[in-house]
């Protein structure tokens, strides 16, 4: 994979056979066996895909200060494999073979309870599929997550096939922005948990470059761009793997209203985007192998950290 080249570009990791077939091994042979042979496809994974090989290390790099070795690249992999896994389980189980700490929910109940919708901001690190752990706690609570069902169809099917109700909670990002929008205010007016996450750009996005582990790193403008139009409270969830069977799911206030000037959107833009990776920043230097970003995240970011630049066309609300 080029430096230049979208994480969307990427085929999906396995097929469907290999995805059904860890499906009925994990379903039909409990979830110890289906650990065990996350070891194989860990080093299978890691001697086929050498570009997310190479970002693995290279971002490994950025956090410990020295390239990273196979060992940890290894262990970065394997722990994606164990929260892909973990969904089959999430989905057919629920949190029942889980140990899920839950930080924060009180305070995201608070803004659900104001009937304007949340607006919860995630990230692609540890398991977002954790979050629906507070739908056997708090079944009153709707959601609705935000997901591309066409950027991994297999796994998409699989997840459907566990789960068929899943599938009227989600809107999918495959669709033109407009309809999106459309989906979200709607969740919204309903007093919904509309769910996303904002640290990837997709290829035709506008993203914006702010400090990012070292270096400045672009981030999708339109989370925050939807978050304004919306004019609902935004919240941060990180769905952290631990280890084991444990996950932490935290639950952070980020902005009660967003607000995005049009004559000084810019500088706006730039405050709002720090911040949440600021707060990415901060969950990897607490879980560093949870980060799930294989690809050059930085595309050729420059060695300084300097004001942030658009990157893309400029569009308008």
């Amino acid at each position: 994979m080029s430096n230049t080249e979208n994480w969307q570009s990427r085929p999906e990791g396995g097929g469907r056979f290999a995805l059904w077939l860890i499906r009925n091994i994990a379903l039909y042979g409990g979830r110890r066996l289906g650990r065990l042979c996350l070891y194989p496809i860990t080093v299978y994974f890691y001697l086929r895909r050498a570009p997310e090989r190479q970002a693995s290390r290279h971002y490994l790099q950025r956090v410990f200060g020295r390239p990273g070795t196979p060992w940890q690249v290894m262990k970065h992999l394997h722990c994606f494999a164990a929260t892909i896994m973990d969904r089959v389980f999430l989905l057919a189980h629920g949190e029942r073979p889980f140990r899920i700490e839950v930080v924060g929910l009180e305070q995201l109940e608070q803004r659900v309870a104001l009937g304007r919708g949340v607006l919860l901001f995630g990230s692609h690190q540890g398991s977002f599929e954790a979050l629906r752990a507070i739908g056997g706690r708090r079944p009153e609570l709707p959601l609705r997550v935000v997901l591309d069902k066409q950027k991994t169809p297999a796994m998409t099917e699989l997840l459907e096939a566990l789960a068929p109700e899943i599938g009227g909670c989600v809107i999918d990002a495959a669709q033109d922005g407009t309809s999106i929008a459309l989906a979200m205010a709607e969740a919204c007016q309903q007093g919904a948990v509309v769910a996303m996450l904002a640290d990837r750009g997709r290829g035709h996005e506008v993203l914006r470059r702010v400090p990012f582990l070292g270096s400045t790193a672009p981030f999708p403008v339109s989370p925050w761009l939807l978050a304004h139009t919306l004019q609902v409270p935004v919240v941060l969830c990180f769905g952290i793997y631990l280890g084991g069977n444990r996950y932490r799911l935290t639950f952070e206030p980020f902005a009660d209203q967003v607000e995005i000037p049009r004559q000084n959107r810019g500088p706006a833009l730039d405050t709002l985007m720090a911040r949440y990776a600021q707060r990415v920043e901060h969950y990897i230097h607490v879980a560093p192998y949870n980060w799930f970003n294989f690809y050059d995240f930085w595309q050729d970011a420059r060695d300084d950290v300097g004001p942030a630049a658009v990157v893309g066309e400029h569009i308008g609300v």
